[in-house]
């Protein structure tokens, strides 16, 4: 019989023994490790502790959240002071020991002061500053200065016909002609235009006093015979007075609707451009809110809003000459404002 036979159950015990020892060897190293890549350690106060370290500094944050602070802006002798930024200082160029210190120094963009361009938040510190659009809306810092406007809101900006270009107009050059007096007063008459446009009635259908005229477009009830009445007119051949009968015509035309003519009757072809009119649209430009390079047309007696598309048509172009146009405005105070701008020109001064 083997030793082991005889002493199974010692060496039983002793490989049990073995094992153990084994197992507990490996499990120690394998705390080693955790606590080495993972930190395994408590974070709170002592290793059984398991709280989260300065958990306690939450609710004093969450409290600071509900105390009534107050605002106090700072102030020195009296001078406000920007608690985040400090006194804005700049650099004198004429003495640079001496920094140029706005609310203290004269002003650095006459006529603007130096306490709108800290107001504003503006920079001054550019020779053209003045010049210079904060919220690129087509106006000077200057302008903004001198029209009380918001320098940074491109909704706030002064009146808009100041940035207003008059390009070019299109004219249309035309005559009326009345002919021979029929019964009643009633008239025969000629048109033609420098647009193409020709058209007449016939002396089978004169046209009566009250009654509309043209039948065809463009000129469809353009015009309207008023009445007639005759006066003595020099004849400059002759040197003699003569009777001249003088017709009344009334412009139907939507945007010179009431306005009147008085046209001698069967005066010569030759004469011709004495008595002619003319039907003007004034080809604009608003060189600001991004518009610039954008033609607007406007027939002239024509009510039109800036910018284009607005729904407040304040604008009226009252006048429209091959030299200038004239354009009236309505103010907030209700007072009407007139302002002429010359060809190839850009608006007046902002009022």
């Amino acid at each position: 019989m083997s030793w082991i036979s005889e002493n199974y159950e010692k060496a039983t015990i002793g490989a049990a023994a073995v094992v153990a020892l084994g197992l507990a060897f490996t499990g120690w190293q394998k705390l080693n490790s955790v606590e080495e890549n993972f930190s395994s350690e408590a974070k709170g106060v002592g290793a059984n502790n398991p709280a989260v370290a300065n958990a306690d500094r939450v609710s004093v944050a969450e409290a600071s959240f509900k105390l009534n602070r107050e605002w106090i802006k700072g102030e020195d002798e009296g001078r406000p002071v920007d608690l985040f930024t400090g006194v804005p200082l700049f650099v004198n160029k004429n003495d640079l020991s001496n920094p140029v210190d706005l609310p203290e120094s004269g002003d650095v963009h006459a006529p603007i002061p130096n306490q709108w361009w800290i107001d504003n938040r503006i920079d001054p510190g550019f020779g053209d500053s003045p010049q210079r659009d904060a919220d690129e809306d087509g106006f000077s810092n200057l302008e903004e200065f001198t029209a009380k406007t918001d320098p940074n809101d491109k909704r706030s900006y002064p009146n808009l016909v100041s940035k207003l270009k008059y390009s070019s107009d299109k004219a249309v050059q035309w005559v009326l002609r009345p002919g021979f007096e029929a019964d009643g007063g009633s008239f025969t008459f000629e048109y033609s235009d420098t647009a193409g446009n020709a058209n007449k009635t016939g002396a089978a259908n004169p046209i009566a006093p009250g009654q509309l005229f043209f039948l065809e477009e463009p000129l469809k009830n353009r015009f309207k015979l008023i009445g007639s009445e005759k006066r003595k007119v020099m004849n400059e051949k002759i040197q003699v007075e003569v009777d001249v009968t003088f017709v009344k015509i009334e412009d139907q035309r939507p945007n010179k609707k009431g306005m009147t003519y008085e046209i001698p009757s069967q005066f010569r072809k030759q004469e011709a451009r004495n008595y002619s009119h003319y039907d003007r649209t004034a080809v604009l430009r608003l060189n600001a809110l991004g518009q610039e390079g954008q033609d607007i047309e406007v027939e002239e007696y024509t009510e039109f809003a800036l910018p284009p598309g607005s729904p407040n048509k304040q604008y009226k172009l009252t006048e429209v000459t091959e030299d200038q146009i004239t354009v009236e405005f309505k103010a907030e105070d209700g007072k009407t404002q007139t302002y002429k701008i010359g060809k190839g020109a850009t608006g007046p001064e902002t009022p």
